[in-house]
């Protein structure tokens, strides 16, 4: 019982070891062989984002405020709509 145990431990450290000798190999290639190229600059990833926030933002708006509130989704865009909320949230009892 303790000889196949022994066997098996040993065994697991030659794999490891293996593992470990071909890691190695590997990102010596790698960094040497590779230069990476982005396809869409991190600028421009920063851009995306923040227009793709710009449109969830004003459709939430729209889709709240017709669907939920009974009004017309173009009132989003008029400030009248914006202050009349916002005396709605500062409202003194």
């Amino acid at each position: 019982m303790s000889l196949n145990n022994e066997q098996d431990s040993s065994t697991r450290i030659t794999k490891q070891k293996a593992q470990h000798n071909s890691t190695t190999t590997r990102e010596d290639k790698t960094t040497v062989n590779r230069i990476r190229v982005r396809l869409i600059p991190i600028w421009l990833r920063i851009i995306i984002v923040l227009v793709l926030l710009a449109i969830c933002i004003i459709a939430g708006a729209a889709f709240g405020y017709s669907v939920l509130g009974d009004g017309q989704a173009t009132d989003i865009f008029k400030k009248e709509t914006w202050m009349h909320m916002i005396d709605l949230v500062n409202k003194e009892n």
